[in-house]
């Protein structure tokens, strides 16, 4: 197709597109947060490229790669892991950035879960950076919450009366059916591999799990009952992985939570959604994905 002048490809990405994606998906972090003086979002290219090439090695995501003149120009990768898709990270290289790479990349994504017949789509975009927030309006997404992203060190905070231990598959009914009465849907498949990979953590409280986190992460997710359930699996988290994790800014009792326990927020993000949206019945912490 013809974008800008140029003519672009977009094809099935794969592991050895790792090192030219993961550079570039650094590079345009980088621009962008440089550019409204905040902190970059990867501290690395090298950290770009291991990043992707677990994204393009995991079945579960589906990727597109833009390629101009045969030279790789940009990404993009559809979490496929259950009924709702989550879509990024979407990146550009910054040589040919404002041209419609990515409004193409973003429009081939639609496409396939319209496909797939997903019942939804969603992502979250950094709320100082207008231009995707325009591009995702136009496309069909709506604004549904603002985030705030939280970083710092870790608390080392435990809740009397709030257990926190490592998850294992056979917490993963008893998780996904928490998920559902809070979000109307589950992320089971999205817990499964946290549970694999030794990041996922449960809450249990008066003999029963009221709340787990796939990782207190930038990629991660949690719900759980109560406030009480997040503060204790924040609290107990060993690290904060990608350089934080997210909160909803209207749930004020915990936003205030963690500014009281010392952590600091680091700049606001928007949850935007395509198709399934059900109001949240609970407390609960998105990922960079939804």
């Amino acid at each position: 197709m013809a974008v800008g002048g140029m003519t672009v490809k977009l094809r099935a990405g794969s592991p050895r597109d790792a090192a030219a994606c993961g550079t570039i998906c650094f590079e345009a972090f980088r621009a962008i947060s440089s550019e409204h003086n905040f902190p970059w979002d990867l501290p690395s290219a090298e950290t770009g490229i291991r990043f992707l090439g677990e994204l393009l090695s995991n079945p579960g995501f589906y990727s597109l790669v833009a390629q101009v003149d045969g030279k790789i120009a940009g990404s993009i990768f559809i979490d496929e892991r259950g009924a709702i898709a989550g879509i990024g990270p979407i990146t550009v290289d910054p040589s040919v950035q404002n041209q419609g790479i990515g409004g193409q990349l973003m429009r081939a994504a639609l496409d396939r879960v319209g496909e797939r017949r997903l019942a939804g789509v969603r992502l979250v975009q950094s709320a100082y950076h207008n231009r995707s927030l325009c591009l995702y309006t136009k496309l069909g997404f709506d604004s549904r919450e603002p985030l705030s992203k939280i970083d710092g060190q870790p608390l080392g905070i435990k809740l009397p009366g709030y257990d926190v231990r490592l998850a294992t598959a056979a917490d993963l009914t008893c998780c996904n059916a928490l998920c559902r009465r809070i979000h109307g849907h589950d992320r089971g498949g999205e817990l499964r591999d946290a549970v694999t990979h030794g990041t996922a953590r449960v809450v249990e409280h008066l003999g029963k799990i009221t709340a787990y986190a796939t990782d207190i992460a930038f990629f991660g997710h949690a719900v759980a009952e109560s406030n009480q359930g997040l503060q204790a699996l924040i609290g107990a988290a060993p690290a904060f992985a990608a350089g934080g994790f997210l909160v909803p800014t209207r749930n004020g009792e915990l936003f205030r939570w963690c500014l009281r326990a010392g952590l600091r927020l680091v700049h606001q993000m928007t949850l935007m959604t395509i198709g399934l949206y059900n109001e949240p019945a609970g407390a609960y912490l998105p990922s960079v994905l939804y």
